[in-house]
């Protein structure tokens, strides 16, 4: 008989999917050890409170066509056992609401789940380090049993495990690696994340022989005023430009680039690419009051996001009519005049329209109700989705395709899922987590 009957997990990163791994693989009788390199686990998971997906396999192949259809499948297949799952832990979660055009999904409370999370494992015998960095997988026979870490009072330990989940968050804390696995300009946009989530699941993953995506898979994140820096996790929320769907984007070469309606998650990996990375947003006001003002979710707390990009100083000016577009501030380095002639246009040739998903227009409706709110926007980054390539059992892949043995992924570690699309990232982070966890009972 084994002296130790109990599987042996190590998670790698104390995030959505990192807690949610420890806290059912505890659940399940497994003897668990997070570690994590900040002073308090939870990541950007903290600053996240939606659970939500596609709801068909159609719909997530639909918005993500070239995401993997295995992992595709997972996720919206687990959806609703990821809801179930949280329920059961005592957290709240929401009634059923729609989710930008598409999705369906639940207010949930992140905050109190990953404590939860945090507690169940504890007091299931398990142990939360922090402030611990991981120096290396440990490998044997050809597999992963294990890591090396190191505490922030310099201790080193071997911890050993039969099976080790990488959640570490993905690498948008690192500048260096963002410029080259997402864009050249990558490097240099707002961090709208915890600072501590720099590649090492990543690294980590590469240093066995793991395979990775593709490097232009893209970003998740949102459209900011340019100018204006993060001062605490609530600018997350309180300075995304949600409704840039509703407005006009313009480059620094005052053409539209991107139909706006697909979404602002999505106008933001466009603007990247754009001269400069930067852009005007223009909304009249009818978007003013009906989406600047209001709330991104039905739930959620309306923010005048105009206003608090003016109050910031952002580069931001208001519009009595489409003429006073002609006196943009010169040193913007935009051409107001040419702006105005292409809003005229778009009004005089803009017609309501069922695009491919109901209830989406192929074009913002013209802008015609003065006056005009003129915001400078950058994009930010919440997480890339290049990462490691797993199966739909969260096996780390190795570049033959075969899994690594004793090697697991989840969250925003994994790359393969989204290509240049996206559909709910705490989702994602939940099901992956749950079947990481699954996969290590199950194999023990």
């Amino acid at each position: 008989m084994s002296a130790n009957p109990r599987p042996r997990v190590l998670v790698i990163g104390g995030g959505m999917a990192g807690m949610t791994a420890a806290a059912r693989a505890a659940s399940g009788g497994a003897e668990v050890t997070v570690v994590d390199i900040s002073r308090e686990p939870g990541g950007s998971g903290r600053f996240a409170g939606y659970l939500w997906t596609a709801p068909t396999r159609e719909v997530m192949a639909t918005e993500n066509p070239d995401g993997d259809q295995a992992l595709r499948d997972a996720v919206v297949d687990g959806f609703a056992a990821a809801v179930a799952w949280v329920r059961s832990t005592g957290v709240e979660v929401g009634e059923a609401q729609r989710i930008l055009p598409f999705g369906r999904g639940h207010q949930i409370d992140t905050n109190q789940y990953l404590d939860v999370c945090r507690d169940l494992v504890v007091r299931r015998g398990g142990t939360v380090l922090v402030e611990t960095e991981t120096e290396e997988l440990r490998v044997r026979d050809g597999g992963v049993v294990g890591a090396r870490v190191r505490t922030t009072e310099g201790e080193t330990l071997e911890l050993e495990a039969d099976h080790t989940i990488l959640a570490t968050g993905g690498f948008q804390g690192d500048p260096e690696l963002r410029n080259a696995l997402i864009h050249p300009l990558a490097g240099s946009m707002p961090l709208r994340s915890n600072p501590h989530s720099t590649g090492a699941g990543l690294r980590l993953a590469r240093s066995v022989g793991a395979a990775t995506g593709v490097p232009d898979a893209g970003f998740y994140g949102h459209l900011v005023p340019s100018g204006v820096p993060f001062a605490d996790p609530s600018d997350f929320v309180g300075l995304s430009l949600y409704y840039s769907e509703h407005a006009l984007l313009f480059n620094v070469e005052n053409k539209r680039f991107v139909d706006e309606t697909l979404g602002d998650h999505l106008t933001t990996m466009a603007l990247l690419e754009q001269p400069e990375a930067r852009g005007l947003l223009i909304a009249d006001a009818r978007v003013h009051r009906e989406w600047i003002v209001g709330s991104y979710v039905e739930g959620a707390v309306g923010v005048d996001k105009f206003a608090v990009a003016s109050r910031r100083g952002g580069r931001v000016g208001l519009a009595e009519s489409l003429d006073e577009l002609d006196y943009l501030p010169e040193e913007w380095g935009y051409d107001g005049a040419a702006i105005r002639h292409a809003i005229e246009a778009h009004n005089a040739a803009t017609v309501t329209s069922e695009g491919p998903t109901p209830g989406r227009r192929l074009d913002p409706a013209p802008l015609l109700e003065p006056p005009y709110y003129v915001v400078e926007a950058v994009p930010a980054i919440t997480f890339p989705f290049h990462g490691i390539l797993i199966d739909a059992d969260a096996r780390v892949l190795a570049e033959d395709g075969r899994p690594v043995h004793g090697l697991l992924a989840a969250g925003s570690d994994t790359g393969g899922l989204w290509n240049r699309a996206y559909a709910g990232g705490v989702a994602a982070a939940t099901v992956l987590g749950l079947t990481a966890a699954a996969t290590a009972l199950a194999a023990s």
